[in-house]
């Protein structure tokens, strides 16, 4: 896999940051402001580009949905992700506008999928996976690696964890590895 080369500039990120307030607040709502994002900036935003967008209530996952695959315009998926998370994740009740305050969040924007050659070559920090096996799959973006301080080996196991597989799944014949790289903010 090469290097994801995937850069915005300050005014891209400030946009998609305030895309996901807008996102959120409009649902609230939905008479005062608008249900169609505003237009971005740059056209580098209106490539496609899958992306994620995790919330966070006092340090706490709150809310994470995303897309895997750029099957659309990044601006809009980022618009569409947010409110997936705050109001769609099956995890979670829907976001109240009490807790939108004091909302933390973050996004991520994934570079395009490939198949893992070989699972020594796994960075953590840098890749994310996606596992399968058996029309089971479960995802990790590469932030969580650092955030829970996992090596390589339990990165993979709780891949396999999330996709409801044995934690050695990542070894057997039949398992599916994806990576992928992200841009995160």
């Amino acid at each position: 896999m090469s290097d994801f080369r995937f850069e915005l500039t300050a005014e891209e990120k400030t946009y998609l940051r305030d895309l996901v307030q807008q996102s959120i607040t409009s649902w609230f709502n939905p008479d005062k402001t608008a249900s169609e994002p505003p237009k971005p900036p740059t056209e580098k935003l209106k490539e496609h580009f899958g992306a994620f967008v995790t919330l966070k209530l006092g340090g706490n996952l709150r809310g994470c949905i995303g897309n895997v695959r750029g099957t659309g315009e990044l601006f809009r998926t980022v618009w569409n992700m947010a409110r997936a998370a705050a109001f769609e994740d099956p995890r979670f009740p829907s976001l109240t506008e009490g807790e939108f305050n004091a909302l933390d969040y973050e996004i991520s924007i994934l570079s395009p999928i490939d198949t893992c050659p070989d699972p020594k070559q796994i960075e953590t920090g840098r890749h994310g996976l996606i596992i399968s096996r058996g029309g089971q799959s479960g995802l990790l973006l590469p932030q969580v690696a650092t955030e829970w301080k996992w090596d390589r080996t339990t990165f993979l196991a709780q891949t396999c964890v999330k996709a409801g597989l044995e934690k050695d799944a990542w070894k057997k014949p039949g398992t599916t590895i994806l990576w992928f790289e992200a841009v995160v903010f």
